[in-house]
């Protein structure tokens, strides 16, 4: 069974409603490849004609140059009528070294900071790239090796400022499943952004992190559900997790693969229908960086796949028994 992305979710105890699809303007940034403004822009817009209106953004990507083309794509829209994501925890300051990750970026970098003093730099930065007025989600951005600071300086700080409207909902964003249950038990958000970490190819979050949030009223949003493109074309080569995919993990996806092409269902409709079919997941952000890349995210939403494709899986045991799936 297809879903609808376009079905509104609240996000956690907030005040704040987003879509059940939203697009990720990581590849605007400059992943893998340099996008160019009038591509960036002709994305956006891509999406919004085809009825897309959650965004989801960061100052990392290209040093602030996904927001700005983003700002660019929306202004003029109606601000009531969509919704935006970024994030905080890095600043974005002048230098030559650009960030190596993403391509054709500005010339600037990003330094982490979790500062009380740097989060609310942070957001006030990315509210004048982003002319937008108070954005919807504040995600703390990959805090990895910063959990106590977070705790003790980001949170306290962004929480009176989300009380005091200078944006609806206050999350984490992370690429791992363990810290974020640990934020769930020590402090209060309202929304998690877990990128590639419940895919097709990984469902760690079924254990600990999807219960809990549950318990707690913590909206999940999910990135990377595609596993940087391999549950696109598993071919040599193909990325996981920002890196060349090991062998086993890309014989994994062949696997999978070949049980797609049984039932002929595409590769990307399995990743995608299988990530939303959990009923933690409030949304998910779907990376593009074309305008073509838009309209195949939402064929994909609307193509059936008969259950017997999903029982196939199970019992191969390439998918956990345990997953819940659409149907």
């Amino acid at each position: 069974m297809s879903f609808d992305p376009f079905e509104k979710r609240r996000v956690g105890a907030s005040q704040v409603e987003i879509a059940r699809l939203g697009l990720g303007t990581a590849p605007l940034g400059g992943w893998p490849e340099a996008v160019s403004a009038q591509t960036a822009i002709a994305t956006v817009q891509r999406a919004w004609d085809r009825g897309i209106r959650f965004f989801d953004t960061a100052p990392f990507y290209g040093a602030g140059q996904a927001e700005l083309f983003l700002a660019q794509a929306l202004a003029g829209k109606p601000r009531e009528d969509f919704r935006v994501s970024t994030k905080t925890g890095r600043l974005i300051v002048p230098g030559s070294d650009a960030v190596e990750f993403f391509k054709g970026a500005r010339p600037f970098h990003s330094v982490f900071d979790f500062s009380a003093d740097g989060v609310e730099s942070s957001v006030r930065d990315s509210r004048t790239r982003l002319c937008l007025g108070a954005p919807d989600l504040m995600l703390v951005h990959d805090p990895d090796a910063h959990h106590a600071e977070v705790l003790q300086q980001a949170y306290p700080k962004l929480r009176a400022m989300r009380d005091a409207g200078e944006f609806g909902a206050l999350g984490v964003g992370m690429n791992y499943v363990e810290p974020l249950v640990r934020f769930a038990n020590e402090a209060d958000f309202d929304v998690f952004l877990l990128a590639g970490r419940y895919t097709l190819l990984e469902q760690t979050a079924l254990d600990e992190l999807f219960p809990l949030a549950q318990e707690r009223g913590i909206a999940i949003v999910l990135g990377g559900v595609f596993n940087s493109g391999l549950l696109i074309e598993p071919t040599a080569g193909a990325m996981y997790d920002y890196a060349p995919a090991s062998s086993e993990i890309l014989a994994k996806a062949r696997a999978i693969e070949a049980v797609c092409r049984t039932f002929d269902v595409p590769l990307r409709t399995a990743a995608l229908q299988f990530a939303a079919a959990h009923p933690a997941v409030t949304s998910m952000v779907i990376g593009a960086r074309t305008p073509g890349e838009v309209d195949d995210t939402l064929t994909s939403t609307n193509l059936a796949i008969p259950g017997e494709f999903w029982t196939v899986l199970k019992h191969r045991g390439l998918v956990r028994p345990d997953a819940p799936v659409p149907g």
